[in-house]
Parts: structure tokens; sequence; C-alpha cells
């Protein structure tokens, strides 16, 4: 739920900066923007950190080869994701990888849903409820990527 939360929020601060006077924040596309590149900011971090890295690990499909050395790559490209969101010259192609990046591990949500894996000491997310959240989430970065 928290990156849900970290693009509504970042989306509305972000408009609401553009509403007070910020030129680059002015309209709702380069507020989803800021959102979405919160958001990924906030994923990426916990392929990288303490518990949660070690669960992201674990969500991994076993028959993929060195899941440590996958979740640093996709932090790594959410990372240069989210950076390329916030450069009106890269972020339509960067909102495009985001998008096949989310499509490409979201068999890892599926595998852990089936696993009855947990993240932070909490089951993962129930199926249908992530597919609902990964399909917005796949929606404001394809908005970005056609959007004015």
């Amino acid at each position: 739920m928290a990156p849900l939360i970290a693009l509504l929020v970042g989306t509305t601060l972000a408009r609401l900066a553009g509403l007070a006077g910020v030129s680059a924040l002015d309209g709702w596309h380069p507020a989803l923007r800021v959102g979405l590149a919160a958001m990924f900011t906030l994923t990426a971090v916990a392929h990288f950190v303490g518990e949660r890295r070690a669960d992201l690990i674990a969500m991994v499909p076993p028959r993929l080869p060195r899941p440590g050395l996958l979740v640093t790559l996709t932090g790594v490209l959410e990372l240069v994701g989210a950076v390329g969101l916030l450069v009106p010259a890269t972020a339509r192609v960067a909102a495009a990888g985001l998008a096949l990046l989310m499509l490409a591990m979201f068999p890892a949500n599926v595998s852990a849903a089936y696993r009855r894996l947990t993240l932070a000491g909490r089951p993962v997310t129930p199926l249908g409820q992530r597919t609902a959240l990964q399909l917005v989430f796949v929606a404001a970065a394809v908005a970005i990527s056609f959007g004015p």
C-alpha cells in the first residue's frame, strides 16, 4: 500500500505546487511524473536495505538464477527510471521502460502470493489486490509515455 500512497501523495503535492506557481509542475502530467518518481524511489530503496531486501530476494521465482543480483538490478532500474521521469526530455522513455519493468516483475508477485511469502513480516498483498494495484501503476506509466 505504501507505493500507492507515495504515488498519490507525490502527485497531489506536485500538483499543488503547480497551482501555487511552480511552472514546471503546472498540469497533471508533470505532477504524475513526480508522483511516479516518488513511488519508484520508495520501492527501489527496499531493493538495497535490510529485511525488505531479503524478502524481495525470496520473492524471486525459484527457477530464476541469482535472485540477489536480479533484485539489485531491478532496484537500479527503478532508480534510473525515477530520475528519468523527472527529466522532461527522458520522461516518456523512462515511463515506458518502467511499465515494461513492472510487467516483467509481476510474475514475482504472483509467485510470492502462491508461495504465501511475507514482506516485512506481513503476508504479501493478495493477488487480486496486487493485480489491481499493478494495473494502476502501469496505467500511470503509460499515461506519461503517451501524454502531452
